[in-house]
């Protein structure tokens, strides 16, 4: 893989005033909301994202981040919006969750940097932990494009934090699940599957990581990607203000180019939320 340019959005985002277009509960502790904003998905990038609020006078004052979930299309392929995939633990969220078709949600994007797309015939492994799932299924769809074979280790507390399977199967998607309380797939952390097969992959195979999820769980697989002389990218998750870069309220510490031992702090929204594990500086981030 390839870092990331520094800072520099590719597009000028776009401040969309969009209508709901559905909202699809899964369970009480997530829901997927489509939204009609083709301007922003026509442009949108695997691991790029939006900041979104119900309206620009509502509370709280600040949009929120979500990652964009799907790219929507009509019968002739055209983007028509994007969907957001969501889990109600803060104000922004519990109001997203009971939003209704019809509503409207102001969405702000697309932003931050992009997945680097691995190639075949190379494969990728995606591994997501809960809500980690978001930045996937866009990403799985342009790996399907590129015939990269592709696998998704997706982890949760119990089965139902495990959530749109059927659509990661009809691109292709091998899974590997895993629970911590064993009632769906492998019992304990997802991070334990990876480990035993990354053992099993020939050196000679080329094969690019990409994780989001818990910190903790994302440090492991940047370190077991080290560890296997895999190149591996994480989409991180810091609070975010604004979305632009104004606020510095994002800032992550990763490792200065020149020096290694020395560290650096840029903004996940700017510089972000793409970075390559290795360049991550875990324990203070953590």
């Amino acid at each position: 893989m390839t870092e990331n340019p520094s800072g520099i959005l590719s597009v000028m985002p776009i401040d969309v005033d969009a209508v709901v277009l559905s909202n699809n509960r899964l369970s009480p502790n997530y829901n997927v909301v489509a939204i009609a904003a083709p301007e922003i998905a026509t442009q949108a990038q695997p691991g790029q994202f939006v900041m979104v609020k119900q309206t620009l006078d509502s509370e709280p004052l600040l949009r929120r981040p979500f990652s964009i979930f799907e790219i929507l299309r009509d019968e002739d392929g055209k983007s028509k919006g994007l969907s957001l995939l969501n889990k109600p633990v803060g104000t922004v969220t519990r109001k997203l969750f009971k939003i209704e078709s019809g509503e409207r949600l102001q969405c702000l994007g697309p932003l931050g940097q992009p997945f680097s797309i691995a190639s075949s015939p190379g494969a990728a492994w995606m591994v997501a932990g809960g809500v980690g799932l978001a930045p996937f299924l866009t990403l799985a769809e342009t790996l399907r494009e590129q015939e990269v074979e592709t696998t998704l280790f997706y982890g949760g507390r119990s089965t139902v934090d495990l959530v749109y399977l059927e659509s990661f199967k009809r691109l292709g998607v091998r899974l590997v699940l895993a629970t911590e309380d064993g009632s769906r797939g492998e019992t304990g952390l997802v991070t334990l599957p990876l480990a035993r097969e990354l053992q099993t992959v020939s050196t000679d195979q080329p094969l690019n990581l990409y994780a989001c999820g818990p910190t903790a769980m994302m440090q492991v697989v940047a370190e077991l990607a080290d560890t296997h002389g895999r190149s591996s990218e994480v989409s991180l998750e810091p609070v975010m203000g604004c979305g632009l870069g104004g606020c510095y309220s994002c800032v992550v510490p990763i490792h200065a180019q020149s020096n290694t031992t020395s560290s650096q702090l840029v903004r996940s929204c700017r510089e972000g939320p793409i970075f390559g594990g290795n360049q991550v500086v875990w324990p203070e981030l953590i």
